[in-house]
């Protein structure tokens, strides 16, 4: 098959979150399975800075697109598959530089708030994309189904709708959270068609939603886990669009598939971020503490510490239990819960952590101030580092995810397989990766991190507790990181289940 996939973010190109990583996988994947794919994004100054020496774009096609009171001139650059490292598949980039020749990330200026012309952006990108779909760029490459992703691409399906003899259109949520809601004024700059403006189309209580966009109007609607596309049926997690879901549902026409991870990337056999390299089978104990001692060395060196008290600090914490968390530090990822914990586990167990992120202001400073009352317990780095993100992975000896929803989440499949057993609640795609290590599923050989059911303090700290004590019980540790460690959580199998899809009549 010829396939769109159509996204906002693509990792190793421009990444905020998950859907990078999906983005940057999941198209390489179905590349494997000998179908023919054209990723296609924004051409952002964040990509065109970054993209490495000698690398050419290819001008494929030019065409002008009505935005709010003026047109634009977008241009589609190709940049050949294997031209960027990690990524396998042609990609097309929209260049439009009023719009996304820009400082900052996708979404947020340098200064952290939204692009006020967010939806007039993306909305721009939907309609070149809509015209690549179609076949009417001058390209000669039409394909059978296009693959969008989230609200800033959900305008594409319900442009296609209106369409004759158009591909088949598969629209993916990787989080409700983000509905992509603008007045109805925007729609009406826009001068979108006016048969989508109703109550089955993109209006949304008077607003114009994007995201309603594609979960009304794409042929199928997936989301990233099973757990995930049950729980968004529900008000707690539909954000208004339950109706919506529910139909769908109905219709046989909403699917959970889980969201693998790229094993060339995140595994500790071949993992070049790492200190020591090693796999369930061959050296694990002795590799997960090489890169305990070299994580504790780092993460003393990046506090200023000298090297014999670096030294000396790592000797005293090796055999100590550390915890890892690494992620958004926002209410969604439970960093409250862990920060109510924290004094009281620190009093009351040996436990040391590590905490990596950046989020909301008040509780990035919640942690700073935990870090420096207890500057020989909790290490604290604010903001993104891939590299530390690695390190993390294999050195911690548990890695805490709380979220309080999380539609599939990654990091605690990461965690697995870097032998780093999680400690998660009991939502999304952390109910269908995680096993609990309760007494029954340790006996039948099946426990692989630790889950708890309410997302309270005393629920999480119990189940902290629990994970603490069992790490004392070498054997029984040691099969659970096993165990988590021989899961397969690489794309094949869900590629496969999106190619099945795809492959469903309309």
């Amino acid at each position: 098959m010829k396939i769109l996939f159509a996204t906002s973010e693509a990792h190793p190109l421009i990444k905020t979150g998950g859907l990078a990583d999906v983005s940057g996988s999941l198209p390489n994947a179905l590349a494997v399975l000998k179908h023919k794919i054209r990723l296609v994004l924004p051409a952002y100054r964040a990509i065109m800075d970054k993209l490495p020496p000698g690398v050419m774009l290819k001008k494929m096609a030019e065409i002008s697109v009505q935005g709010c009171g003026r047109e634009f001139t977008a241009k589609v650059l190709q940049l050949k598959a294997g031209a960027v490292p990690g990524i396998d598949v042609p990609v097309w980039l929209v260049s439009i530089p009023d719009l996304f020749d820009r400082a900052g990330n996708p979404y947020l200026a340098a200064d952290g708030s939204d692009w006020w012309d967010n939806g007039e952006r993306f909305a721009m990108f939907s309609k070149v994309v809509t015209e690549l779909a179609m076949n009417r760029l001058g390209l000669k490459w039409q394909p059978d189904v296009v693959h969008t992703n989230d609200w800033q691409t959900g305008l594409v399906p319900a442009l296609l709708s209106l369409e004759a003899q158009r591909p088949k259109t598969v629209f993916t949520v990787h989080n409700m959270a983000y509905p992509g809601n603008f007045p109805r004024s925007l729609f009406e700059q826009l001068k979108l068609p006016w048969a989508l403006w109703e109550s089955e189309g993109v209006e949304f209580w008077g607003h114009f939603s994007m995201l309603k966009a594609g979960l009304i109007k794409a042929d199928q609607v997936t989301t990233v886990s099973p757990t995930y596309a049950k729980e968004i049926c529900y008000p707690e997690f539909a954000y208004g669009f339950e109706g919506v879901l529910q139909k769908r549902q109905a219709e046989g026409r909403l699917v959970g598939i889980i969201n693998g991870i790229d094993k060339t990337v995140w595994n500790p056999e071949r993992d070049a971020l790492i200190a020591v390299h090693y796999s369930a089978q061959k050296g694990r104990l002795a590799g997960k503490r090489a890169n305990k001692k070299s994580l504790l060395s780092d993460l003393c060196r990046l506090r200023g510490e000298t090297e014999k008290r670096s030294n000396d600090r790592m000797l005293d914490c090796l055999d100590k239990p550390l915890i890892g968390l690494v992620g958004r530090l926002v209410e969604q990822k439970g960093i409250d819960l862990v920060l109510e914990i924290l004094p009281e586990l620190i009093e009351q167990t040996h436990a040391n952590f590590v905490i990596v992120g950046a989020g909301d202001k008040v509780y990035e400073v919640q942690v700073k101030a935990l870090a420096q009352k207890y500057p020989n317990r909790i290490w604290a780095f604010m903001g993104y580092s891939e590299s530390l993100a690695h390190r993390v992975e294999a050195g911690a000896d548990m890695f805490l995810m709380p979220s309080r929803f999380e539609p599939c989440g990654l990091n605690q499949m990461y965690s697995l397989v870097y032998g780093t057993p999680p400690i998660v609640f009991h939502t999304g795609g952390l109910a269908d990766t995680v096993v609990n290590a309760t007494e029954e599923h340790i006996k039948q050989g099946v426990a692989t991190g630790f889950v708890f059911y309410d997302p309270s303090r005393q629920a999480l700290k119990s189940t902290v507790l629990h994970a603490l004590h069992l790490f004392t019980k070498k054997g029984i540790w040691q099969t659970i990181q096993k165990t988590g460690m021989v899961q397969n959580f690489g794309w094949e199998a869900s590629a496969k289940q999106y190619v099945e899809l795809y492959l469903e009549k309309r």
